[in-house]
């Protein structure tokens, strides 16, 4: 299992590591509207898919809109959020920054993409920071938990992997 800091304290992550080459795991989110998504709903795409503690903070907030920026360098790559934020205070944080890119999704309900991709932080019911690329075959191309949940993702290691996945 990866080994993460909240704050600098030890967390304990929920679920299973995911491994570059493994088939990606599914799961089952809330869009902004509480209709459901599951990765399948994307089957054929290439997917860069980050969760994160919450929209509502500092490093959160960056990265998402770095994303979202980068995006339209992306092509077809679709871009997913993936947070304990309820799906309300989501479609608000979005509309309030003029997110248009990146599909936020909300996992409040049951945890089933924290656990699923192992970043279900036990002690805070939040996602631990973490990106995934998965290609259209569904295969995990690249993986990268981040130690230190308050901490910026390797974006420039992230987006060329989405680039480089087929």
């Amino acid at each position: 299992m990866a080994n993460v800091t909240f704050g600098g304290n030890p967390v304990t992550l929920l679920g299973s590591e995911v491994k570059v080459g493994e088939k990606a795991p599914n799961f089952t989110v809330l869009a902004n509207d509480r209709s459901e998504v599951t990765l399948n709903d994307t089957k054929g795409q290439v997917r860069l898919i980050t969760s994160v503690p919450s929209l509502d903070t500092g490093v959160c907030d960056a990265e998402t809109r770095r994303f979202n920026e980068e995006a339209n360098n992306l092509g077809n790559v679709k871009i997913l959020t993936i947070s304990c934020d309820l799906p309300f205070a989501q479609k608000r944080w979005c509309g309030a920054n003029g997110i248009e890119n990146v599909q936020t999704l909300s996992d409040h309900r049951d945890l089933s993409f924290g656990e699923a991709y192992g970043v279900a932080m036990q002690q805070h019911r939040l996602l631990a920071r973490a990106v995934f690329v998965v290609d259209s075959s569904d295969t995990v191309t690249y993986v990268e938990y981040v130690s230190e949940a308050t901490h910026h993702p390797n974006y420039e290691a992230a987006i060329e992997a989405a680039k480089s996945a087929k």
